[in-house]
């Protein structure tokens, strides 16, 4: 009796201690927010949103000739086909179909500014190009060619661009897999590289393939923010991906995590992760809406079939200075 009273004793112990991390696991489970609930047309991959001068939303994304979603609430949105009835012929040079990926929109002195990238999967002989629009709605753009370009030569590969203001200057960040995440900076009036402008290492991972990429850089009080993509995507509910971030008070870094690990030894603080349905969040940009920033990726659904859907959250600050999904 001794012994069975001692052995129900422990595991009563154990019970009252399992009962009481509950609240914390269930925190933990819920630690990551669902994306805002959206309707209509939802499939989406890479994309990147602006509030555009009529008041309404447009999202332009990797598929199509950089396919075209628009909305008038940020919640419903339509397909309106494509950012271009039919691809530039020099897309040609790096892919057969001319297909590109990973459109970046902003606007600046009066003109909406389309970034992009071609290439193939598995290979950095790949270029970034640039459109400009009076009123950034598909098939309004007219194409300037390329940006910036890589060959099998370079130790990094030209796609995902991303283009932020920083210092009276203009910088675009870009990069996947190879060394990781760079930069270089723009010509204004152009929009395209200073030829022999340097170029930036701003994050990567110290193990082969070196998987990160798609970086958005923002700039929040008197820190720029590297949000990167780090792991797997493209894989439907097997896919990995997730979204880190670091920071540096200069736009060329070096970037840190919370902990002080820089980006350029694997740091990165995670700031959004898949959870439940939700499979695989990157391929992220941010765009302000109403002064607040507003988070933009793809996940995969794992309630249909792997989809490819938009997530849109808000993005706010800690009083730490570090963002936080809503």
């Amino acid at each position: 009796m001794k012994a069975t009273g001692a052995r129900l004793a422990a595991v009563a112990v154990a019970a009252a201690a399992f009962l009481a991390v509950l609240p914390n696991m269930a925190q933990a489970a819920q630690s990551y927010p669902d994306p805002q609930l959206l309707t209509g047309q939802q499939i989406i991959h890479d994309p990147s949103v602006i509030k555009l001068k009529d008041g309404r939303y447009v999202a332009y994304s990797t598929g199509g000739v950089i396919g075209a979603r628009l909305s008038t609430d940020r919640k419903n949105w339509t397909d309106e086909g494509n950012a271009f009835a039919e691809p530039p012929s020099w897309w040609y040079e790096y892919n057969a179909t001319g297909d590109p990926w990973a459109p970046d929109i902003s606007y600046r002195d009066g003109t909406y500014w389309l970034y992009y990238a071609v290439s193939s999967w598995g290979t950095n002989h790949s270029a970034i190009g640039v459109a400009t629009s009076d009123s950034g709605l598909p098939g309004t753009w007219t194409d300037h060619g390329k940006v910036f370009s890589s060959e099998t030569t370079d130790s990094w590969n030209a796609i995902d661009p991303s283009v932020v203001r920083a210092g009276g200057k203009l910088w675009m960040s870009f990069g996947s897999y190879w060394t990781g995440i760079r930069m270089v900076e723009l010509n204004p009036r152009t929009g395209k590289a200073i030829p022999g402008a340097t170029v930036a290492h701003l994050a990567t991972r110290p193990d082969a393939p070196y998987a990160v990429e798609g970086p958005s850089v923002v700039r929040h009080g008197r820190y720029y923010y590297l949000l990167a993509s780090y792991d797997a995507c493209c894989q439907g509910v097997n896919s990995t991906y997730k979204i880190r971030v670091g920071r540096s008070a200069s736009v060329t870094g070096p970037y840190v995590d919370k902990d002080g690990t820089a980006m350029l030894d694997g740091g990165g603080t995670l700031l959004l992760a898949g959870h439940g349905r939700f499979i695989g969040t990157g391929g992220e940009s941010v765009f302000q809406d109403q002064g607040h920033d507003v988070l933009a990726y793809h996940y995969y659904d794992a309630e249909d079939s792997g989809t490819p859907k938009l997530g849109l959250n808000e993005l706010d600050w800690g009083r730490d200075g570090w963002p936080v999904v809503r």
